[in-house]
């Protein structure tokens, strides 16, 4: 059966459900990213703390490199693991209420 030959309600459905699997696919790929961002950071707390408060620790601006504090940067990282908690917690509930949704209307669609 063609698109043209398909009721309107059902192309309706099946474009919805297309548009729901790319969202779902854009949050599979955040969630990626997030992952790979928390292990950097892990490996950067980690190498920091075993620096001595007196050792020159530096932060990326951009394209510099600008002097800082340990303390500083730690602060700045554990922010940075903290606000990942949250970013990942988002996208795990819109990860499970996407997929639910794209399971509602495949019942619908198969009815």
């Amino acid at each position: 059966m063609s698109s043209s030959q398909m009721p309107p309600w059902i192309q309706e459905q099946l474009m919805k459900m297309q548009q729901s699997q790319q969202n779902l696919q854009s949050i599979m790929t955040q969630k990626q990213h997030l992952e790979m961002e928390k292990v950097e950071t892990e490996k950067a707390l980690e190498e920091l703390k075993k620096a001595t408060d007196d050792d020159n620790v530096y932060k990326h601006a951009g394209s510099i490199l600008i002097k800082s504090t340990k303390k500083e940067l730690i602060d700045e990282l554990e922010e940075r693991k903290e606000m990942a908690k949250h970013v990942e917690l988002f996208l795990k509930n819109k990860n499970y209420e996407l997929r639910n949704r794209l399971k509602n209307k495949k019942q619908k669609l198969l009815k």
